[in-house]
């Protein structure tokens, strides 16, 4: 049986539901990352003794499942397009946003599928979006291409994100820190296609990056369901 299967026990003597519990462990996280969540912790925020969190949820991995769906519902657009591209390019973006509001969202994508209802509602508008496009194969091999690279973009901007605030230094800063080691490494004619990169490619932002990238996984989505069917 799913937590969210499971009834909620009644809510004597203190008033406390899943509810709650989740927007405590959610806002324990954003302050300081998973680490920060223990049933112990959220207790504490509560004002409830840690035991009665069993009532209500019985191991930390369903916290986790709870808190993902919590924010999945930040994800769901609010109205549908009837593009299937600009469909899945908004669900990208607002992926990416929301794991920019809660960085630790980036430690929990991918993997099994969510099966909370905004999850399953995620994953349901991800697949309407290609509906009738391609076989049921196609389609599904289309969502998880898109899916890899949304979860790998967003990681690797988290990842530069906690580096920054791990190391005190700016993206720039740290550029300019590692400059002479880079030219050093690059004077030794070893890394010529680096060095090229280096010295003549553009510089852009993250946000850049990712609009970039995902469109051209959009493109080569595009491909394949456009090309004729056996």
């Amino acid at each position: 049986m799913t937590v969210w299967d499971r009834p909620e026990p009644p809510t004597r003597p203190v008033p406390l539901d899943r509810e709650r519990i989740v927007a405590a462990a959610v806002a324990l996280a954003d302050e300081g990352g998973l680490e920060a969540v223990s049933p112990r912790k959220v207790a504490a925020r509560l004002n409830a003794g840690p035991m009665r969190r069993y009532g209500y949820i019985s191991t930390k991995e369903e916290l986790l499942d709870l808190m993902v769906d919590e924010i999945q519902a930040e994800i769901l657009p609010g109205e549908r397009s009837g593009d299937w591209r600009e469909a899945l390019r908004v669900l990208a973006h607002r992926t990416r946003q929301a794991a920019l509001r809660h960085p630790w969202l980036a430690d929990l994508l991918g993997g099994r599928p969510a099966l909370g209802p905004n999850g399953l509602a995620v994953t349901e508008a991800t697949l309407a979006a290609l509906d009738g496009l391609a076989d049921i194969d196609t389609v599904m091999r289309a969502a998880e291409t898109v899916s890899a690279y949304v979860t790998g973009a967003i990681r690797r901007e988290i990842a530069n994100l906690r580096a920054e605030r791990a190391t005190g230094l700016s993206k720039r800063e740290w550029q300019r820190a590692s400059g002479p080691h880079v030219t050093r490494m690059l004077a030794t004619g070893r890394f010529p296609a680096l060095a090229k990169a280096v010295h003549d490619g553009t510089d852009v932002d993250a946000e850049t990056s990712f609009a970039t990238g995902l469109d051209w996984v959009l493109d080569a989505v595009a491909a394949r369901l456009t090309r004729p069917r056996a």
